[in-house]
């Protein structure tokens, strides 16, 4: 699980908001990771384009890691949920954002995403001036790496076909970020208390998609390329 840093005292925070709606919740009316997800995602772009910086870039998800906050819970059906966002690292060519997500002024659940800049080209560009002028001060000079761990599926894991469906595909192309959680969703067949789904190659349209599960653990896989990773632990 990456490290989950507290706001910066000083630097860029941007905060946004929404309501929890019936198709963001699983049957007991709480908010699901996939849901959480898309939440994540809205902020981050409703703060880049705030800010003004126009790169060009398009920002993909290398990583993401949610977890509930030490006295935190999924907020529920109904609920007004703040997001409050800010950048906790920077790498040559990514970055490191924190989330947290709150009802009432209480943080509930706590994200940490690491996130790579694309060219028009779709090839992973270096990080500008521009980016570095408006989240530097927030960051502390902290820089994060962009490496991620080769993932292994064991022998015994269980396997069945990943239907794609065109609603999961983004304007890249591949399939969505928040779309592929739902496959960590299925296999965990619950609440989770912490989840991280990790992106080592896109999923693409008309790829025969094998989801594979072990005890906390699923995988995204095209023949024997791994393209998603995830690991998770239950609520109890």
């Amino acid at each position: 699980m990456p490290e989950f840093l507290s706001p910066p005292s000083v630097g860029r925070r941007f905060t946004g908001g929404q309501r929890v709606r019936l198709g963001d919740t699983d049957p007991e009316g709480r908010l699901r990771p996939d849901a959480a997800a898309r939440y994540l995602h809205d902020v981050a772009g409703d703060d880049w384009e705030d800010t003004g910086v126009d790169s060009g870039d398009l920002w993909v998800v290398r990583r993401t890691a949610i977890r509930l906050a030490p006295a935190g819970r999924w907020p529920n059906l109904g609920e007004a949920v703040t997001a409050t966002t800010w950048c906790s690292g920077i790498g040559a060519a990514w970055a490191e954002r924190r989330t947290d997500l709150a009802v009432g002024g209480v943080v509930l659940v706590e994200a940490e995403a690491l996130w790579v800049p694309l060219d028009g080209t779709g090839r992973p560009r270096r990080i500008s001036h521009g980016f570095r002028d408006v989240y530097g001060l927030a960051s502390g000079g902290r820089r994060v790496s962009g490496r991620v761990t080769a993932p292994v599926v064991p022998d015994g894991a269980e396997r069945r076909p990943w239907p794609l469906r065109r609603v999961d595909l983004d304007v890249a192309g591949h399939v969505n970020n928040a779309a592929s959680w739902t496959a960590l969703v299925e296999v965990a067949d619950g609440p989770v208390a912490t989840a991280v789904l990790t992106h080592h190659g896109p999923v693409e349209w008309g790829e025969p998609v094998t989801l594979a599960a072990a005890r906390g653990q699923m995988w995204l896989s095209n023949g024997d390329d791994v393209r998603v990773s995830g690991e998770f632990s239950p609520l109890v």
